[in-house]
């Protein structure tokens, strides 16, 4: 199903995103936008990605009344899903997901476990042991017990996390890479259909499709790959 695919849009050019957006909208489920291009675009850059559903990736990650805060600032843009870092705490999580209520339109909270980026050497140099796996059921069981709705995760975490949590949790899975495709500075991938059938909710694709020759065909391509699956 094309409600499936979140195509990844990482430009900071504005006339780019817009471009991009209407290429792959009618293929999408949602787009995505994330730090680089907020930090350079604002609010009023949303604009870009207008007539397609937005996923906000901002990652937020401070102390609990600067992160409702920046939910609160959030919410007239209207946003489909927002991102916050479990690793900020319970507390933190339970004030995203309070101040997200307090809107008409209330987007979707996800959890940040543990980067696509990050194997389990590089969880060790950050003083974390025991792996990714268990990092990411230990930060997942933070944000869901104080409201969060869903997850981002690597496609390698979906199944102890559905035997975990059951089916509930929404999981948005980035580090998606159709067969044959680059790994680039992802440690933890798979393939669309992998993916779908190990219980994601929404994959996130960006470089797949936007540096093939025709981003639409691409998108296009992935969307009928997961089509009917599950």
């Amino acid at each position: 199903m094309t409600q499936r695919l979140i195509a990844a849009i990482d430009t900071a050019e504005r006339a780019r995103a817009e471009a991009m957006a209407a290429m792959v909208a009618p293929h999408c489920g949602l787009v995505k936008l994330g730090l680089e291009y907020f930090l350079a675009n604002g609010p009023a850059g949303l604009d870009a990605a207008a007539g397609a559903p937005l996923f906000l990736d901002l990652k937020l990650h401070d102390i609990p009344n600067t992160v409702a805060g920046a939910v609160r600032a959030l919410l007239p843009l209207k946003v489909q899903m927002l991102t916050v870092h479990a690793g900020g705490g319970g507390a933190m999580v339970a004030a995203a997901a309070k101040a997200a209520s307090e809107g008409t339109a209330r987007p979707k909270i996800l959890a940040v476990t543990v980067l696509t980026s990050l194997d389990a050497a590089a969880l060790a140099e950050t003083g974390v042991a025991g792996g990714t796996t268990q990092q990411v059921l230990r930060l997942a069981r933070l944000a869901l017990d104080n409201g969060a709705d869903g997850l981002v995760c690597s496609a390698h975490e979906i199944a102890p996390l559905r035997d975990a949590f059951g089916p509930k949790p929404i999981l948005v899975v980035p580090g998606i890479r159709p067969a044959g495709s680059a790994t680039d500075d992802q440690a933890r991938v798979m393939t669309p259909e992998q993916a779908v059938r190990a219980g994601a909710d929404y994959l996130v694709v960006g470089r797949p499709i936007f540096s093939a020759p025709d981003p639409a065909a691409s998108a296009a391509a992935i969307a009928a790959s997961i089509a009917g699956l599950r």
